[in-house]
Formats: C-alpha cells, sequence, structure tokens
C-alpha cells in the first residue's frame, strides 16, 4: 500500500456525481434507504446552493490517545505473530434494517473493537486492515490501517438527503486525524479501501460481520475462519483495561439493580409490571453505559422457570419471586451478566428460601473451585454435585445423586438445564468461535472472566415436583474473575444471601 492512503491528517474523500461522496466498501449495504417514493427533499439547484452554504467552521480539537489504544496494539501484536505474512481484515460491520426503512443501533463486530479499542462510537462499515510487512531485521509483522467513512462535508448532497449517514440526520463523523489521535492507528477514507484489498496476499477475514468486504476477498479463509477462531481464544484472558470496564459494568448493573428494587411496588401495581422492572433497568444502562449488554430477562412467578424469558409481559405480585437477569454495557462494548431472585414481598418464603439455598450452595461450590490449573468444565460438576444431591434428598430424584450424576443418566439435570459458566467480555457468551479444547475442555488461565449462574427450575405443570414447589424458579449469577492463586467475585457486593437480600431490599423500599 502505498503512503498516499494512510494519513494522520483529517482529509475529504472524493467527490461523485452531483457532489456526493463516492461510494466505498459497505456503503451500499449501509442502514436501510427505502424512503425514495415518500421523499420530500427539495431538488432544486437554488435550494442545494442554499443548504450548502452558511454553516460555520465546524471546530475539532486534536484528542489524547485513548486508554484503549495502547492494549488495542498490543492485542494487533499477538494476532500478527500468529499470522505472518498474511493480510488480516477485520470488520466492524454496517447498520442493520430493523424494520423497513428504520434500523437497529449500531454496534461494531467485537473482534473490530477488541484490535481498535473503537467501541460505541465507532463508524458503520469501517474495516481494519493488517497488511503484512518485512522489518528491516527481517522479522515479519503488520502494518495496521483503519478505514473509515470520514466527514462527507457540508457541499455534498450526502450531507442532507441521505437518511442513514448523512450528518443532517445522524450527527457529525469524526475527521481522520481526530480518530487517529484518539485510537493511536494509521487512517485512511473508506473510499480508499477497495484499491487497497485489490491486490496483495491471500487475506483472512473475519466472516458474518459485512458480507460485501467478504466478497472483495476472492480466495480469502482457505481453511475456514481461522481469524475469528484465534481472536476467540485470544479474548479468553482478559488484559487489565478488559478487567476494569467489566468491573465498570458490572457496578453500573448493581445500581441497575438497586433502581428495580426501588420501582417494585408500582410493578405490582401494573398489568404489565415486568416492563416495569426491565424499564427500570434500561433506564440504568442508559445513563450509566451505552445500552444493555443482551434483552433483559424480568420473569416474575412462573416465567422465572422459562430460562430465556423476555417478552417481560406479566404480573408482578406480592408473595412471588421475581428471576432478574440483567447487564448493563458500557461504552466500550464490555457487558455485565448478572442475575438476582428478589422476593416481590422483600421476603422469602419458607420454600422460597429452601431452594434459595440449594442454588446458593451450589454457587458457592462452583466458585470455591476455581483457580488456574482447573478445566473449566470442573465448574459445572462442582455445580452439578449439590443440584444432584439437594433433589435427591427432597426425594424428586427416582435414583440416588451419585447414580444421576453418571453421564448416561443426569435426571437432576431436568430441573437445570443449562450450563453453569460462560465466558463474558465483549459479548454477554464471550469467545463463542474459541474451539472445544480452548473453551469447554480447557484449562482455566489467570485473568480469564466467566459467569457463575446455577439454577433451580421448577415449572407450574411438572408433576414429577411436590406442589409447593412448583411455579419456583431460582437463578443466581456472578461475574468471576480468575486470580494468580484463585478467584474473585466482581459481582460480590451485590446482595446474594438470603439475609442480605432481604435487608437489600428493607433499605432500598424504606419511605
Amino acid at each position: 500500500m502505498s503512503d498516499s492512503t494512510t494519513t494522520h491528517a483529517a482529509t475529504e474523500p472524493g467527490t461523485g456525481a452531483e457532489g456526493t461522496s463516492s461510494p466505498s466498501a459497505g456503503a451500499q449495504g449501509t442502514g436501510a434507504q427505502g424512503t425514495s417514493n415518500r421523499s420530500t427533499t427539495p431538488t432544486s439547484s437554488a435550494f442545494a446552493e442554499h443548504i450548502q452554504s452558511g454553516w460555520a467552521p465546524r471546530p475539532e480539537s486534536t484528542p489524547a490517545p485513548r486508554p484503549a489504544a495502547a492494549f488495542a496494539a498490543a492485542r494487533r501484536a499477538r494476532i500478527s505473530a500468529m499470522h505472518p505474512g498474511e493480510r488480516l481484515v477485520i470488520p466492524a460491520g454496517g447498520l442493520k434494517v430493523r424494520s423497513n426503512d428504520t434500523d437497529y443501533p449500531f454496534r461494531p463486530h467485537p473482534d473490530f473493537t477488541y484490535l481498535t479499542g473503537w467501541g460505541s462510537d465507532a463508524e458503520p462499515d469501517s474495516v481494519l486492515v493488517l497488511e503484512p510487512v518485512e522489518g528491516e531485521d527481517g522479522a515479519s509483522g503488520h502494518r495496521a490501517t483503519l478505514y473509515f467513512r470520514g466527514p462527507a462535508g457540508r457541499g455534498t448532497t450526502e450531507f442532507y438527503a441521505n437518511p442513514a449517514i448523512g450528518e443532517f440526520w445522524v450527527g457529525p463523523r469524526p475527521s481522520l486525524e481526530h480518530v487517529a489521535a484518539e485510537l493511536g492507528l494509521d487512517v485512511a477514507d473508506l473510499s480508499a479501501l477497495e484499491g487497497a484489498l485489490a491486490s496483495g496476499p491471500a487475506a483472512l477475514v473475519v466472516t458474518g460481520a459485512d458480507p460485501a468486504v467478504e466478497a472483495r476477498l476472492e480466495g480469502a479463509n482457505p481453511e475456514g475462519d481461522v481469524l475469528a477462531r484465534d481472536l476467540s481464544e485470544l479474548r479468553l484472558v482478559k488484559d487489565e483495561l478488559e478487567v476494569a470496564e467489566i468491573q465498570a459494568a458490572v457496578d453500573a448493573t448493581a445500581r441497575g439493580f438497586a433502581d428495580v428494587i426501588a420501582d417494585l411496588p408500582a410493578a405490582t401495581q401494573h398489568e404489565r409490571g415486568e416492563r416495569v422492572v426491565e424499564g427500570a433497568f434500561h433506564r440504568r444502562a442508559r445513563l450509566d453505559g451505552n445500552a444493555v449488554g443482551y434483552d433483559t430477562i424480568a420473569a416474575s412467578g412462573h416465567h422465572a422457570c422459562y430460562l430465556h424469558w423476555t417478552r417481560n409481559d406479566g404480573r408482578v405480585r406480592e408473595g412471588d419471586l421475581i428471576l432478574l437477569d440483567a447487564g448493563v454495557e458500557v461504552d466500550s462494548l464490555y457487558t455485565a451478566d448478572i442475575t438476582r431472585t428478589l422476593p416481590v414481598s422483600g421476603t422469602f418464603t419458607e420454600v422460597q428460601r429452601r431452594v434459595y439455598d440449594a442454588v446458593l450452595e451450589a454457587a458457592d461450590a462452583a466458585f470455591a473451585i476455581v483457580r488456574p490449573g482447573i478445566v473449566f468444565k470442573e465448574v459445572h460438576a462442582a455445580a452439578m454435585e449439590v443440584i444432584a444431591r439437594r433433589t435427591a434428598e427432597w426425594g424428586l430424584l427416582p435414583i440416588s445423586a451419585e447414580e444421576s450424576l453418571e453421564p448416561e443418566q443426569q435426571l437432576h439435570r431436568r430441573w437445570m438445564v443449562h450450563g453453569t459458566s460462560h465466558h463474558l467480555g465483549l459479548d454477554v457468551h464471550d469467545c463463542a468461535a474459541a474451539r472445544r479444547d480452548f473453551y469447554h475442555e480447557g484449562i482455566v488461565r489467570e485473568g480469564m472472566v466467566f459467569t457463575i449462574e446455577p439454577g433451580l427450575y421448577f415449572q407450574a405443570d411438572d408433576l414429577t415436583v411436590p406442589e409447593e414447589l412448583r411455579g419456583i424458579g431460582i437463578r443466581i449469577e456472578d461475574d468471576i474473575l480468575v486470580t494468580a492463586d484463585g478467584a474473585v467475585n466482581l459481582s460480590r457486593a451485590i446482595p446474594r444471601t438470603p439475609d442480605e437480600v432481604e435487608a437489600w431490599m428493607r433499605e432500598l423500599r424504606t419511605p
């Protein structure tokens, strides 16, 4: 790639017919554009001249580098070392249509964010390219260039006539100079990407983010998406910045849970009280972060027995439990994933407390074994030993706990069919492309962050359990950081024992 395509200075992209920005990679598929049959945008030359003139200069100071910039550079160095001589292409992805001409809020692909440090303010259709180079000492490496759509300028029709990316519609885009200074990257306008990819070595591309970019890379990924796999496996161990961002997300989530408890009296008064709960948490997520990290589960009563209940349209009744599984995603796009099960009245019944204590015991047993060197699946096994033992003691199993734990039995799993742990980070279910030998069968290492979330779910029509248990669903979920000699519960400040939960609710609901 010639030096003329990369810069640390702000530049204007080329213009095509009628003064619009020239097409660039990903531009054709950006957002929903079904508006031509009802457009009222004036097309006269007099209007164009009028709207394109009379604007004050838009000052933009050069920012300091983001804290994420140095960490992202170190991550790029690691993936570079794994793929010498190969071009690596990591798209951010584009806008996705929600319905007709409206889009979902843009969220870049997590691998893109991981390698650039560009989070909630990233521009759609951006692409990071790591071009192989050979240093003076003969060592191979990569030169990283971030391609993104720079400002089109207010002298273009895009400015006022393109509802997907026009700055009159969605706000100003940052200059190339601004992004280069913040992220510590060479940058180029997106219009230069097609030429940059036209020749050179075979590429590895993260698939599923931007089909238009993938289509330009003929012969890419001859052995499958090994780049996404390798990045997932790198992301299994978090660096210092990632841990801090996850902790910030957990802390914001704690405030969201407190907001929910304060709003529970109002929730009991509404026919769709679960949505009062969901709304209270969402408000906190938007105030203290970017959004929720996943659809909130606000499951009251027997809805708590549906593992991914997100309709959240039920009543919240005194005497019932409400299972709240929610996480704030902060602006860096790291998320928390916490579950607490709360007595709506503020006090557990005897039966509710008995089930809650069993789930808490399972969570504590799983946490107790976490340390570097164990196999990840052992965390789940530790929790299941408790679940099998307790359900056997309650007379729910037709065989012993020991027999049920045998791989060919697993009868206790009727009341907990999900796993106990998953990795956490830029995705709520992080590192999904990692190989099984690195994930489920992998060795736990210092710096890993994952959940511990056992539960018991006795559905309302389950005739294998006593009537007093039917309709009770309980899950306790915490976010765990593996340390050099053990583990730390990042969400330990959120009350989790029955007594702590009841005291917490009394405090927050006292007028």
